[in-house]
């Protein structure tokens, strides 16, 4: 079996109750805020997040994104007259610590409210447990469709929009151009990942509609090292627009290995690798200008406390907030608003209030269907000057200049 049908069949169990009554109950405390989930003084929500593994330095900033919401919630006064505290625990990025570790937080430390973890594969099984214990499960991440397919309904996605929506300003974008200025032909390359491939899935459907001939297509291992062999297979197929499904590091290394062969697309599009505030120097010098991503937040967007979360991130961490961070903020803003609506921990009353009501955040409005998705969109962004700018929708748009063709790589 490869490492791809593996992880097919690793997120297909996380959708299944089999893997949560197999898990076991350990878990390993990741420094928790809080002393004790019974401390009267206090209102405890619990999470478990990958602060250790692959993906720490990710999950790194949604918890100090949680961590900030929380210094904000207690300085306003808390919740239900108490201060709150967050009992976090570390999964290492795996699907049976992180069923064990929201086993934990519910049954042995007794936290009244939870918070969801990073990623699709994790918090499918991680929202199944907050199900079966009958628990509000608000995750920062998590946007693919398949998770709100299981008539759970508990479980809210603290974004604009689920994966199934990212393609959609690209391609609103693309379809906008003149036919002689519309890119002729594509590659498609992704991580398998289930939020990532499903995106580039529906990009390629969506452009092949359109006219655009696929001329390569390749998903790749998450242990993928080196670039260089699949960047070098895409621009001997020399493909007029690229699509990448980045999750991390990946789309800096696969722009490193484009540079190197001075393959260069006249259109440019990765999902969520843009969007950290380090991947412009990653890439070298002005060699981000150009590339497009999809992103639910914007630093710049004008909607109400979004100023105040990034300067008080800043202030407290030293850096400016990456969007893993403002998501975490944004699902600790749902459960802060259903909590002081409802006026009580009543978990099936903080989830209907939640189906029945819209919630002002940091990523604006956000309202959700009976599965749990919000009814938005995402945000269209292109980085240009080292800065990522937003392009579409026009309301909500930084700049109205799109770089276009993208600029040459520079040596």
């Amino acid at each position: 079996m490869n490492i791809r049908q593996r992880r097919r069949l690793l997120f297909a169990a996380a959708l299944s109750s089999a893997v949560l009554l197999a898990a076991s109950a350990c878990s390993t405390s990741a420094g928790s805020a809080s002393s004790s989930a019974n401390a009267s003084d206090s209102l405890v929500v619990g999470m478990s997040l990958p602060l250790s593994g692959a993906v720490a330095d990710v999950a790194k900033a949604g918890y100090q994104g949680y961590q900030q919401w929380a210094a904000d919630v207690n300085a306003s006064g808390g919740l239900l007259g108490k201060q709150v505290s967050l009992d976090v625990l570390d999964d290492g990025f795996d699907e049976n610590a992180v069923v064990a570790n929201y086993n934990k937080l519910i049954s042995q430390d007794k936290v009244p409210l939870l918070l969801g973890t990073f990623s699709s594969l994790l918090n499918a099984p991680a929202s199944a447990v907050a199900e079966r214990q009958n628990m509000l499960y608000v995750e920062p991440s998590g946007g693919n469709s398949d998770l709100f397919t299981r008539g759970f309904t508990k479980l809210f996605l603290a974004q604009p929009a689920t994966t199934d929506a990212l393609p959609d300003r690209f391609v609103q974008y693309i379809t906008a151009l003149p036919a002689s200025e519309r890119p002729m032909t594509a590659a498609y390359v992704t991580q398998d990942d289930p939020s990532a491939a499903p995106a580039v899935d529906i990009f390629r459907q969506k452009f092949e509609a359109l006219g655009i001939r696929t001329v390569y297509n390749q998903t790749y291992s998450p242990t993928t090292a080196t670039f260089d062999p699949i960047a070098s297979a895409v621009a001997q197929s020399a493909p007029q627009m690229i699509i990448q499904g980045a999750v991390t590091d990946d789309g800096v290394q696969f722009v490193r290995s484009l540079e190197k062969l001075n393959y260069n697309p006249k259109f440019f599009f990765q999902t969520q690798a843009p969007a950290d505030p380090a991947f412009p120097a990653a890439v070298g010098g002005s060699n981000s200008d150009g590339i497009f991503t999809a992103v639910g937040w914007s630093p710049n967007a004008k909607y109400a406390g979004n100023a105040d979360f990034v300067t008080g991130y800043t202030q407290k961490f030293g850096e400016a907030p990456s969007e893993d961070a403002a998501n975490s903020y944004t699902a600790g803003q749902v459960l802060e608003a259903a909590v002081k609506a409802v006026g009580s921990l009543d978990q099936t009353a903080l989830a209907n209030w939640l189906h029945a009501n819209t919630v002002q955040t940091i990523v604006g409005p956000l309202k959700w269907d009976a599965t749990g998705v919000p009814d938005g969109t995402l945000l269209l962004g292109q980085l240009q000057g080292n800065v990522l700018q937003i392009t579409l929708p026009e309301e909500a748009a930084t700049t109205t200049t799109v770089i276009s063709p993208k600029p040459a790589w520079q040596q």
